[in-house]
Parts: structure tokens; sequence; C-alpha cells
């Protein structure tokens, strides 16, 4: 490989965010959308592929913690702004990047590592595994019907400019990120990123909109949305974007839902971006006119195990000696007893022979409860060497709620 790593500075910048929108397509973004990246790009934390005075690989990562099964947020590397330029391909350029950033996500004490990948399988090999997937919809609303749980009719909607109550449209998000493993815990600035509407990415839809719910004069949820309406002999045949919603409790949630199913001249609710085990489901009159698909999101690392599984709490009480291979990360490979319940964890080496087998890109799908490890063994990608303990581990290692990432990064 005939190209340097360097770490990115503020007079390199334009060259290196020009050669990372080039291999994503070479579109141009809004200058707001480039100020907010640019702000919220950690400098120290980003690295280039240079060849001679030519950027042709980028690869960055953000400061984050992740919620976790049992509430906690455990410190991890959000990988972002991975590329190489299309002429310098297969020069193993990515796979340097991916060393040098692992080396320092391990020296900075993160035991995880996340992403959300354009091409899914390409970080398998350095160890990721897909912790969580999201729900998308085309929601016939002219044909499904809601039903409403008990006091959905006494919240109160209104719309509302979207930059005045995103103060308060943020504090439902904080509020919530707990509640759920996969949810990220926004550092200063990130509040704007869901605020963003750049006109290139509305597809002739109507600029974000926004309508609160309000009960007793306390705001308890909100929906961002666009609206499109468009018409053909028949009449109106319009459509509504869901970009984000959030509640308190379930009539707060039933009553936005509601909403966006009743928007006048509009027959269509689209969703790209929610949870596997999103409510509205359960309210709906016909599932299969809904259009579900589910695709992956979150590909997690883990970076520490012994710190990672220890950051996390356990359904059921588990003691279990895992065989780990991490070929990239070799300071992971070997056997770790854990031990855990409800209340913390303890995850060290043993010279104990190993009752499950596993890699760490297992572990990684494994992590946040989304992916039982009994359909992973299923699948002969965990092996089970002392009979009985699969079972206990799996059901240890599930969530509640299915694990979800609200956003990308």
């Amino acid at each position: 490989m005939d190209t340097e790593l360097k770490v990115l500075r503020r007079d390199t910048m334009d060259t290196w965010y020009r050669g990372l929108m080039r291999a994503f397509g070479g579109f141009d973004e809004s200058p707001d959308e480039r100020a907010l990246w640019e702000d919220l790009t950690e400098f120290e934390r980003s690295i280039g592929a240079w060849d001679g005075d030519l950027c042709v690989g980028t690869a960055g990562a953000f400061s984050f913690k992740l919620s976790v099964p049992g509430g906690a947020y455990v410190p991890a590397a959000g990988v972002t702004m991975v590329s190489v330029a299309a002429t310098h391909r297969r020069r193993g350029i990515l796979t340097s990047m991916m060393r040098r950033q692992l080396d320092d996500v391990r020296a900075l004490g993160e035991p995880l590592a996340v992403l959300t990948a354009s091409e899914p399988a390409i970080y398998g090999r350095f160890g990721y595994g897909i912790a969580s997937r999201q729900l998308a919809a085309e929601i016939d609303t002219a044909r499904v019907t809601l039903a409403a749980p008990p006091g959905t009719d006494a919240v109160r909607l209104r719309y509302a400019p979207v930059d005045e109550v995103a103060a308060q449209c943020e504090a439902l998000y904080v509020r919530s990120i707990g509640s759920r493993p996969g949810m990220l815990q926004r550092t200063p600035g990130w509040e704007r990123m869901p605020l963003l509407d750049p006109p290139a990415e509305r597809g002739g839809a109507s600029p974000l909109q926004c309508v609160v719910a309000e009960r007793d004069g306390e705001m308890v949820g909100y929906v961002r949305f666009r609206t499109k309406i468009d018409s053909d002999a028949a009449g109106p045949d319009g459509s509504v974007t869901l970009r984000h919603i959030d509640a308190v409790d379930p009539a707060a949630c039933a009553a936005l839902w509601r909403f966006l199913f009743g928007i006048d001249l509009t027959s269509t609710v689209r969703v790209h971006n929610r949870p596997l085990d999103d409510p509205w489901q359960y309210l709906v009159s016909d599932i299969r006119r809904c259009r579900v698909q589910v695709r992956d999101v979150l590909h997690l690392r883990l970076v520490d195990v012994g710190a990672a599984l220890e950051g996390r709490t356990y359904r059921v009480p588990v003691d279990v000696v895992f065989g780990v291979e991490d070929a990239f990360c070799p300071w992971n490979s070997g056997r770790w007893r854990l031990t855990g319940d409800a209340r913390g964890a303890s995850c060290v080496r043993t010279d104990d022979p190993a009752d499950l087998e596993l890699s760490v890109q297992e572990l990684g799908a494994a992590y946040l409860g989304g992916t039982p490890l009994t359909a992973l063994a299923d699948a002969g990608l965990v092996r089970e060497l002392r009979p009985g303990t699969l079972a206990g581990a799996s059901l240890a290692f599930g969530s509640d709620k299915a694990p979800w990432l609200p956003h990308g990064f």
C-alpha cells in the first residue's frame, strides 16, 4: 500500500470531505447540513488515507454512549464517514483504517464500536455483528383503521413550529433513551440533527411539520412528518412520510398515529425507521396492508469483551464460559467467564473449559438482546460445548424491548 494515514486537520477538511462525498455518489449537501457535520466531526478521531496530495480514504468516529439492556450507557465509538476512492480499491486501505481505528478505540477505553453500513457485507470481516434492525412500512390508510386505547380522546393535538418546540421534543427523546437498548445518548450539537430539512431530500414533499400532543397543559408526545399531495383520476392520493414520533404513554402515542392516519387528501403513511416492536402494529385492522419490511441498522463490535459484557445486565442469572474467536482484535480471543443477573455482571478471563464457542461477531449480534444466541446456534454460528448452557445464556441475553437506533450518524 502506497498511501499514508493521517489525522484530519481543519486545513485538509475540504479535500477530505470532497473525497467522502465522491465515494457516496458525488452529490452536494445543503450548506446547513455541511456546516452541521463539520461542527460535529471530531477531528482528532478522524483519519484520511493520502496518496500524495490526494485523499483516497476517509474514516471517523463520534464519542457516544449507547443504551444497553438494564438501562446503563456504555461508551461506544460511532464509526462514520468511511470511504475508499474507487480508483484505490483492493489495496488494503479499508483494512488499514479499521486497524488504526479499533486500536485507537481500545486505547481510549471504549468497550464498543458501532456503525450503520451502506453495504452490510463489508463489516463482518472486522468483527461487527448486526445488533439491531429497523421496521419500515407503507400503510394503506384508505383501508386500514387504527384502534385507540383508553385515554386517547383526552389527548389534545396542535400544530407547532418545528424550531419552537425543538427543546421540548429533545427532552422527550432524552427521557426515552434508557428504556430501550441501542439508542444514543446525544452529546451537545446532536440535537440539531433531527431538525435538518434539506429541500433536496424532500422528494417533492412539504417542509418538515410538527404536531405536539398535550394533556393537562403538558407536552406528552410529538410527531414530525412531511406531506405530499398527489391525485389521480379517482381523486386525491397523497402521502405522509413519518420522520420522528415519540410519546410518554400508549394513549399519547395512539393519538399521534391516529392523526397521521387521518390527514386530509392522503391515503398512505410511509414509515422508514421504527423499532421492530413498535406499538402501532398491534392497533391496525389489517397488518398485511401495511407492507411491513425489516432491514439491518446498527452493526456492533465488542472492542473489549470483558468490559462490554460487564456493562449490561441480564434478564435471568447467568454463569457461562465463552470461548471467543477474534482474528482482527486478538486481545479478545480466549475464554471468558460471564456471571451476572438483573443487578450487574462480572466478565473475566478463565482457564475453565468453554461452555459456548462463538466469534466476536456473534457476541456483537447478541449483545443488545435483539438476536437470540439460540438462533445463531441454529445457524451453526454458536456451538454448545456443555449441554444445557445455550438456552439459559440466550434467555439471559434477551431484552424486554427490541433494540433500536432512532437515527444514523
